[in-house]
């Protein structure tokens, strides 16, 4: 059996999922509203200053401090049915569902979060490793619960949950520097750039 792994945003979709997310769960304006609260936390981000990981609990936490559990579960089951697929890019996902035709195990590795990702995977029937948000008493933390499944913890995430020598060919595809270490792990690893997939 081969094994195809496959990022989410911008390799499956055209869009940012987390963005369009937030924009479904509060409207434009308040997105655009709280982003300016984000901003001097961003720009700590970009002058490498700031983790990525404790940016992006920050940026969850100006958007959700205190929702429940249910909330998250209501708007992501509601975002995928209604908004997720607008934005999956058709030609990374005609590739995967050659893999599924082929027989080929599919494991979707992602930082984005597995409430609006979950319910997308159990639909095309594929594994999913990525970002898990921290809820106690049912309230959202401002944490996570997992490392934000990123850059080499989605190497770490991916040994975790798969023996790599059971596979024949490992196929890998990535948009970005966050999957550079996803990519070196693969047989053939490509790179999606727009409707464009290179060969690395």
């Amino acid at each position: 059996m081969n094994l195809a792994l496959f990022d989410f945003d911008g390799t499956l979709t055209t869009k940012d999922s987390l963005g369009e997310f937030l924009k479904f769960c509060v409207g434009k304006r308040k997105y655009y509203l709280k982003l300016i609260l984000f901003a001097p936390i961003f720009i700590l981000y970009k002058l490498k200053f700031m983790r990525n990981d404790k940016a992006k609990e920050i940026l969850f936490c100006i958007f959700f401090k205190d929702k429940s559990q249910q909330y998250f579960q209501t708007l992501a089951e509601n975002f995928v049915h209604y908004e997720l697929q607008n934005i999956i890019n058709p030609t990374t996902y005609a590739i995967l569902q050659k893999h599924k035709k082929d027989g080929n195990k599919i494991v979707l590795v992602s930082a984005s979060m597995k409430c609006w990702l979950e319910p997308w995977c159990k639909k095309e029937n594929i594994d999913l490793l990525c970002t898990e948000l921290d809820f106690q008493n049912e309230r959202f933390t401002c944490r996570f619960k997992t490392k934000n499944c990123h850059g080499k913890e989605k190497v770490n995430r991916i040994k975790q949950h798969l023996d790599l020598s059971k596979f024949s060919e490992i196929y890998a595809y990535g948009d970005s520097n966050g999957d550079t270490q996803m990519l070196q792990l693969a047989d053939f690893a490509f790179m999606v750039k727009k409707n464009e997939i290179q060969k690395i």
